[in-house]
């Protein structure tokens, strides 16, 4: 076995006079310092990056991103990007050229300009106004504004919001949340569990969540609202509405047209429409200034309407286990026949008309007439509860 020329004694003897050397002389100390590599010099780290580019200046923009999207559109003379994104680099400059090599691509494919980022690039996107705008993320929000035609968005589960959109926009996402400003055309929202907000949209809207909850404030057109478990909250809508949930509430402020309404474990109340065809399986119903065709049906719950004057068509209210309260205008002409089926009382059904008698009839209570002369039927079915029937003061 080979062995040092200098036994272990001799070597420990030689460690303590070199560091008392170094003591008496500093440069010593500064030579073996210059002489120890850098702990982790050579080890790459988290570095934050930012570049800018343009795109090809078009009238239609489609981005493919691995990030998110942040797009402002109509407040500038060319397309132009900001990306931004962490790599692990062994000094700036290598991260640097990193992005500008494989972080984002743009190129030219007939009238549309195309702008690609990898995954973990946060795109800010400033253009002229678009004819046409088409995004999709596989990795964050989207974030898209001031467009003059139309917008398709689509991400895998990030939040989507939009606003100042001049024709149809079309939203989709696996997941997240949908925030909406104004929309002049058509929108049709679809979420896989987040929540959908809309201010205003001038056209058709489709809304859509497998499980948050809907509200629209300003809605032109018609609308579908569909949640599997949310609460479907519309301010105003401008034609007929279509609102379906699993098991939340659903409120209807106005509507210019006829109101379908089912709610599996909800209350329902509506404050105005050119009509009402409303299913409950275990809530309330509350409709108001209904001008058409009532049919409300609810299993477990209390039914309260009030019928708008000089407007009023066939209807029928009926409930399994609940009271219902109708309200009818003074001067308002319709006939009405209400039945009470495994009624105890005379007094489960409560007239404030007096052209309406109540009588027993073996286990039930009906009451039969004519308010103001009559006029278009309504039927009115309870299962145990109390009907009223009052005189609008």
């Amino acid at each position: 076995m080979l062995r040092s020329g200098l036994s272990r004694p001799s070597r420990r003897h030689g460690i303590r006079a070199f560091l008392g050397q170094a003591k008496a002389c500093p440069t010593v100390i500064l030579a073996l310092v210059a002489l120890v590599p850098l702990a982790g010099q050579n080890r790459p780290g988290n570095r934050t990056v930012t570049i800018t580019g343009s795109v090809p200046a078009a009238a239609r923009l489609r981005i493919e991103a691995g990030g998110a999207v942040t797009l402002e559109s109509g407040g500038s003379p060319a397309i132009s990007y900001t990306a931004r994104a962490s790599v692990r680099a062994h000094s700036d400059s290598e991260a640097q050229a990193l992005i500008e090599s494989r972080g984002v691509r743009a190129v030219s494919q007939g009238e549309w300009a195309v702008l690609t980022s990898a995954s973990g690039v946060t795109l800010t996107v400033r253009t002229p106004r678009l004819a046409q705008v088409a995004i999709s993320s596989s990795g964050g929000s989207v974030n898209a504004s001031g467009i003059a035609g139309t917008l398709e968005v689509r991400s895998l589960g990030g939040d989507i919001a939009a606003d100042r959109i001049g024709g149809h926009c079309e939203l989709i996402t696996g997941g997240g949340d949908i925030r909406v400003g104004r929309v002049e055309a058509g929108l049709h929202c679809v979420t896989g569990a987040g929540r959908i907000t809309v201010d205003s949209a001038g056209g058709e809207a489709v809304l859509v969540s497998e499980g948050g909850d809907i509200e629209g404030r300003d809605l032109g057109g018609t609308v579908n609202a569909q949640t599997a478990a949310g609460t479907i909250r519309l301010v105003k809508a401008g034609s007929s509405v279509t609102a379906v949930t699993g098991g939340g509430q659903i409120i209807i402020g106005k509507a210019g047209g006829v109101v379908t309404a089912r709610s599996m474990a909800g209350q329902v109340l509506v404050g105005g429409a050119a009509g009402l065809h409303c299913e409950s399986g275990s809530g309330g119903i509350q409709a108001t200034n209904i001008a058409g065709a009532m049919r409300v049906s609810t299993e477990w719950g209390n039914i309260v309407a009030s019928l708008l004057a000089g407007q009023v068509a066939e209807s029928a209210l009926s409930t399994g286990s609940g009271d219902i309260t109708v309200t009818i205008p003074s001067n308002l002409g319709v006939t009405i026949r209400a039945e009470n089926d495994m009624a105890d009382t005379i007094r489960r059904i409560v007239s404030e008309f007096p052209g309406i008698p109540v009588r027993m009839r073996g286990t039930r209570v009906v009451a039969e007439g004519a308010v103001n002369g009559g006029g278009p039927v309504l039927r009115i079915s309870d299962m145990g509860g109390t009907i009223f029937i009052r005189r609008q003061k």
